[in-house]
């Protein structure tokens, strides 16, 4: 298998794509925590590029960027997969793979602005939480009745922006608003591997 190292940040959801995708494919590794305010040589040997986290490191080899990380570990590891068999349903899955990417970023803006700012934010994110609503889960998971990539991806809206958004009393993702994605938050987070690997957001919440 090769020796798995995985340099990270605690309250990084990016870095929580990759440890849920390993722990789902029982892959052992060693997790290295980051200080971005102090980055460690290795990592900057490792991403000297971008020298950001993640940084999946495989019998020597780094892999960096979160969804190529995610991507890496599917097409290494077989066991329990992760993408579709199926060319089609595998092109759709990284459709919303892109979309998760490109998107994503725009609900931290609701944390970081106030006044008229914070309004287009939060008109931005409903925008972008509808058309997953509509368009993105046709069944349990954006996988089907499993967690997938796509739910890996996606899984800052259940745990951070959930967190940001009951910090603000916004109340976007209640099931009122958006029903499917309000029952896949509860069902993604209630999923035994990612119950136990979910981190404390209290600190940042403060």
């Amino acid at each position: 298998m090769g020796e798995v190292k995985l340099h990270g940040t605690w309250n990084s959801p990016y870095s929580w794509r990759v440890i849920w995708a390993l722990k789902l494919k029982g892959i052992p590794y060693e997790y290295i925590e980051e200080d971005l305010r102090n980055k460690s040589s290795m990592l900057l040997q490792h991403n000297p590029v971008h020298k950001k986290i993640p940084v999946l490191v495989h019998d020597g080899k780094p892999i960096c960027e979160s969804m190529v990380i995610l991507e890496y570990i599917e097409e290494t590891w077989p066991q329990y997969p992760m993408l579709p068999t199926d060319p089609y349903e595998k092109a759709v899955a990284r459709f919303w793979l892109r979309f998760a990417e490109d998107k994503i970023p725009m609900l931290w803006r609701i944390a970081r602005t106030n006044g008229e700012e914070e309004k287009q934010a939060i008109k931005d994110a409903s925008e972008m939480l509808k058309m997953i609503e509509e368009h993105g889960i046709s069944e349990k998971f954006f996988g089907g009745q499993k967690i997938g990539l796509v739910d890996l991806a996606l899984g800052a809206i259940a745990h951070w922006f959930v967190a940001i958004d009951s910090k603000k009393g916004l109340k976007m993702l209640e099931g009122h608003n958006f029903p499917r994605l309000h029952s896949w938050t509860k069902d993604f987070k209630e999923d035994p591997v990612i119950k136990e690997n979910l981190p404390d957001l209290t600190p940042l919440l403060k």
